[in-house]
This record gives C-alpha cells, structure tokens and sequence, in this order.
C-alpha cells in the first residue's frame, strides 16, 4: 500500500459516511412508524457514528513522526481509539438490552408499514459494505481501531438483522419478536465490546507481548554469528507496536566501529519482526558472564 496514511483516513471517511447515512434513513422511518426496532437501530448507529469520529481524529496521530511533546511518536493514540469504540459498545448494549427488557414488560405499540422492510435491507446493504471495505483495508494496515470499527460494522449486521426479525414478527401479529431478538444482539454486542476493550487496554498499559512472540525475537537475536548470549531482555507494547531491549555478549576485541556496525545490524534484524517497531541494543564483551548468570525465565515477563 503506497500511503497507509491515506488509506487510513478514506476508510474512516467511509465509516462516518456510511453510518451517517444509515441513521437518516432507519431514524426518519422510526420516527413516522413509531418503530421500536428501526428507532433503536439508529440510535446503535449515532453511538457508532461517534465512535467512528473519533477513530477518524485520534486515530491517524499514529502517522505523525515523534515530536517534542510525543518523543516516542503517537502509537497511543490508536489504541486509545480503539478503547473508546469497545468502551461505546459495552454502554450500547447495556442501552439495547433495558430497552429490550422494556418493551417486553410494556409492549410494543409501532405501526407496520412495508417502507421498515425496504429501510431495514438497505440499512443491511449499507453495513455489509462498510464492514467488507474496513476489513479489506486493514488486511493491510492491521489496525485495532480499524478493527475495532469493522467488528462494530459486523454488529450492525447482527442488530439490524434482530430489528427486522422484529418487523417481521410485526408483519405476522407476533411484535413480541422484536424485543427478544434485540435482547440477544445486545449480549453479543456487550461481548464485542468487552473483548475490544480488554485487548487495546493491554497496548495501553505496556503490557509484554505473548511469551511466544518474545521467544521469536530472541531466537532472531541469538542466531547472529556475533552474539554469544543475551540477557536482561524486555519486550513490551507500545501502542499496538512492541519496543525491544536487550543486553548481547559479543566478542570483547570488536573495535568501535565494529561495534557500532553490529549494533546497527542487531537492531534492524530485530525490526524486521513485524509488529517490532523500536529496539534498544547494549553491547557487553565476552568474559563478563553477566548472560550465564541472569535468570533467563524472568526476562519473558513485563
């Protein structure tokens, strides 16, 4: 992909282009219907319509060079993002699901017109296409925010898909329909919602990545020619990106230059794991025994 900035902010103009045109049309047949099930369906897509805003403004900080106030660059910011649409999504469901629990209580007391049907499968079409394009982008990207929007766009399909069971039910007598399928989605929207949020607080908290994933990135280091062992290994997130430090026993003759040629080499081999983004190198002459010594176990934590 040629500018992965670019890319990113189209799908996101996508995604609040899409959203906003599905709640002009389910919200303006809700409101003439009385429509519970459209009604609520584009309320699900104001908070997404939010959520996409904001994807679209913190999100793309992660394409900004380090400056002064941000020495480490803005990966944050991406997570961050991604947090606030899982965090929408657990407080959409919560909504949806006392709505549901209501309207069961209550009863439902909406109008069946054929226009629900036509805005519902259109409001269908409109999903399905912003989720199939914000998945295909971020086959490439492979953004949490991205991610996290294609998941909500997913979800769409699942409530949209309840609200016209529920118009249907309507259709054939039996409204009660629409407030059971609407409890349903809503628990799978809370599910979402509090899996996207538990993975981009991980990011946020400098967490350590998968000890599978730090293995691969020692094994990368150990397997120079040069480097006789490695100690005080730490790997942690960054963002959605994982910064590396690491102590290599090299031979204790190196001049400066080579030194610093091989310490170039190490970090760049190192960078070359995808999702490693900075690495931090120390070079330590042979005959010290610090490696032999440190406990290796402990360097697959924090």
């Amino acid at each position: 992909m040629s500018d992965p900035r670019q890319a990113f902010l189209k799908v996101s103009w996508v995604n609040v282009l899409l959203n906003a045109l599905k709640i002009s049309v389910e919200g303006t047949l809700g409101i003439l219907t009385g429509s519970l099930a459209l009604t609520a369906d584009a309320a699900h897509s104001v908070a997404d319509l939010l959520a996409s805003g904001v994807v679209l403004v913190w999100g793309r900080s992660v394409y900004e060079d380090a400056d002064d106030s941000h020495p480490h660059g803005h990966n944050r910011f991406e997570p961050l993002s991604a947090l606030f649409v899982g965090g929408v999504l657990v407080l959409l469901g919560l909504k949806l699901l006392y709505d549901a629990s209501h309207s069961i209580l209550t009863g439902v007391t909406a109008e069946y017109s054929i226009w629900l049907i036509i805005g519902l499968l259109f409001a269908l079409g409109d999903m399905y296409v912003c989720y199939w394009y914000t998945d295909k982008i971020n086959e490439k990207l492979q953004l949490p925010s991205l991610r996290a929007l294609a998941a909500d766009s997913l979800n769409d399909l699942y409530t949209t898909g309840a609200a016209l069971i529920g118009v249907l039910g309507m259709a054939v007598g039996y409204p009660i329909l629409d407030p059971i399928a609407g409890g349903v989605v809503s628990l799978l929207v809370i599910h979402q919602g509090v899996d996207i949020s538990r993975e981009n607080v991980q990011y946020l908290a400098d967490s350590a990545p998968p000890a599978s994933d730090q293995a691969k990135i020692k094994k990368r280091i150990r397997d120079h020619p040069a480097v006789h062992g490695v100690h005080d290994f730490v790997a942690y997130y960054s963002g959605h990106t994982i910064e590396v430090e690491f102590h290599a026993e090299v031979e204790q003759d190196l001049t400066l230059v080579d030194a610093h040629d091989l310490e170039s080499e190490l970090r760049e081999r190192v960078r070359e794991i995808d999702p490693v983004s900075d690495v931090h190198v120390h070079l330590d002459p042979a005959g010290l025994g610090e490696w032999k010594d440190a406990d290796d176990s402990a360097t697959l934590s924090t």
